[in-house]
């Protein structure tokens, strides 16, 4: 084991460490430079297609340094705020890590949180500024950030180019030098921890594993200790970063294991596997509860069973995945969601659309609200039609979160008055040095599950960046914002607001309506209602149709009989009949 070194790199979003794990592929000889491409570790396309990385990916690489060969276990991790549980799990896996700041940028938020995440975990940290190659560079300014951050001399830092291979060598060094060799014994009772997982339709289960003890062959017996579940390994293997088949695996190895089962709900990320019961259960990563829940509806109703497959093979490498069956009138069945934020949705989405061809309506984003009934009871409300009747709840609370944005200071002034278009408080400025400043503000999570991050963005011309962490339920003043269409509820629409915008928010939704519905035979009403009180409302006039444009000539008697034909038709109609809501406008509307 002593040959073995177990490291990821971490920064934050477009820091450059896919290009960093391409360089380092290509230095250890793992890939071939004719197979080589940009983002190789990037398996996805849509990783490739949004510059981001989504999964995790390990790769195992050999180096030889002053003739000792060593062993190099590298996890690649994504940057992005919405998927720092993949970083979680992979600093659970390893024992050193790379910590990537862009000479260009400096530290942003998710280096910050990244960073106290590998501390808490213990790990050596190798500090390095990319893209010193770039105009724009500012190595000094940032050498200062990261030497206060770290307590560290200059000398400590590593200044390289992942995209023109400047300084790679040094710190793969730097790895193998600093990165403490796994701790483990070959001889005790063989244990591994699930960091991720996979299906195959031959090998079952394939899990991901880092093993802390003894050594696993092929067409052994295991135990998974937290499901009590017993299987026969079909075969056990590396990743280099294509799975490839190895003779077995021992301690302090990074590699898979293929367990032949087939259902997913056995085999948990962060579960132990073992060959017995008498091991001691390994503490992974805390699995994370999701924060942010949408509903999904497959558009043909007969792929139901389809889209209940599809998210039950992703929540095998995505534990912060969680589902449950719900059904609307208007839009059959589905699942609501819960996710970790809105690009952890948006993610899952589109892999589901491209992975499993099933074609979707998404609802709005939603957050848990905790609500005190009169008789005592307490209701978790995840999503509005949940929400009870306003005479049942004697008190409310929601999710309040903690922003956290590093902002230049020629933007300062600019994000002060962005925050503060926002509900929340206690608003606190830290100055960082280097003209960087560190901003902290609490805000009900549903004010930052929108487009918050876009507009911070456009607010900063792309500068600042942000990071947040839950704090906890707070007292709310909310209303459940329905509408009626025709008459009828439409339960898909329905929205909880605070409320105070209540009205705003069910003017802007009726507007709409009326611009995408279209007209009817019948005059259609459009109301947005909070309990009995109609707050705004729209009016569709009826599609007119020329019932006399047949006639030719004779008594205007018969023109008048045709008209009053048509007119009772129409009140019947509209006494009597529905509007049948085409799911594009479904798809319209949540697009708002």
């Amino acid at each position: 084991m002593s040959n073995i070194r177990n490291f990821c790199i971490i920064a934050h979003i477009d820091h450059g460490k896919s290009t960093l794990a391409d360089r380092f592929l290509e230095l250890t000889g793992t890939v071939e430079r004719r197979k080589m491409k940009e983002q190789f570790l990037d398996q996805m396309d849509l990783e490739r297609e949004k510059g981001i990385t989504i999964k995790m990916q390990p790769v195992r690489m050999r180096y030889t340094k002053d003739g000792q060969e060593y062993i190099l276990n590298l996890i690649d991790t994504p940057g992005h705020a919405d998927f720092s549980y993949e970083v979680s799990r992979s600093l659970a896996a390893v024992e050193g890590a790379i910590l990537l700041v862009d000479a260009t940028k400096g530290v942003q938020a998710q280096t910050l949180a990244h960073l106290n995440h590998a501390k808490a975990q213990g790990l050596a940290i190798i500090p390095c500024i990319n893209k010193i190659d770039s105009p724009l560079a500012r190595i000094e300014e940032v050498a200062k950030e990261i030497m206060k951050l770290l307590s560290i001399t200059q000398e400590e830092i590593f200044r390289i180019s992942a995209k023109e291979g400047i300084g790679i060598k040094e710190v793969l060094h730097a790895v193998i030098d600093t990165v403490p060799a796994p701790r483990g014994e070959e001889s005790k009772p063989f244990r591994a921890l699930i960091f991720d997982s996979r299906f195959d339709a031959f090998k079952g289960i394939v899990a991901f594993v880092r093993v802390v003890d003894g050594s696993l062959l092929p067409h052994e017996k295991i135990l998974l200790l937290g499901t009590d579940v017993e299987s026969l390994v079909k075969e056990v293997g590396s990743f280099s970063p294509a799975e490839t088949l190895e003779e077995s695996l021992h301690a302090g190895e990074i590699g898979y294991i293929a367990t032949g089962i087939k259902e997913p709900a056995r085999v948990r990320i962060g579960d132990t596997i073992s060959k017995g019961k008498n091991v001691e259960i390994l503490t992974g990563f805390q699995i994370p509860k999701p924060v942010v829940f949408v509903s999904l509806y497959p558009q043909d109703p007969n792929e139901f069973d389809a889209l209940q497959d599809a998210l039950s093979k992703l929540k095998l490498n995505d534990p912060a995945l969680s589902y449950a069956i719900e059904s609307k009138e208007a839009l059959g069945r589905g699942f609501r969601c819960g996710f970790l934020g809105v690009l952890h949705s948006e993610i899952i989405s589109e892999r589901i659309e491209r992975e499993y061809k099933i074609q979707m309506v998404i609802s709005r984003p939603s957050v848990e609200f905790s609500i005190v009934a009169n008789n005592g009871k307490v209701l978790s409300v995840k999503v509005p039609s949940d929400w009870p009747e306003p005479n049942m709840i004697k008190s409310m609370e929601e999710s309040w979160a903690e922003v956290e944005v590093i902002t230049p200071g020629t933007f300062l002034s600019a994000t002060l008055q962005f925050l503060r278009g926002f509900e929340g408080s206690k608003s606190e400025v830290e100055d960082l040095g280097e003209e960087k400043f560190l901003l902290r503000y609490e805000m009900p999570l549903r004010e930052l599950i929108g487009d918050f991050h876009d507009k911070l963005k456009s607010v900063t011309q792309g500068m600042a960046s942000m990071d947040y962490r839950i704090l906890g339920m707070r007292p709310a003043n909310l209303v459940k914002l329905e509408f009626r269409i025709a008459g009828a509820i439409e339960e898909a629409l329905s929205m909880v607001v605070p409320e105070s915008r209540a009205y705003q928010e069910g003017k802007k939704v009726v507007e709409k309506l009326k611009e995408v519905l279209g007209p009817q035979l019948f005059e259609v009403a459009l109301q947005a209602t909070v309990g009995s009180k109609i707050l705004a409302r729209e009016t569709i006039s009826a599609r007119r149709k020329d019932v006399t444009a047949p006639l030719y000539g004779g008594d205007v008697t018969r023109k008048n009989k045709l008209l009053e034909i048509q007119k009772k038709g129409k009140k019947e109609l509209k006494a009597k009949g529905r509007v049948v809501i085409p799911t594009r406008v479904f798809l319209d509307l949540f697009r708002t």
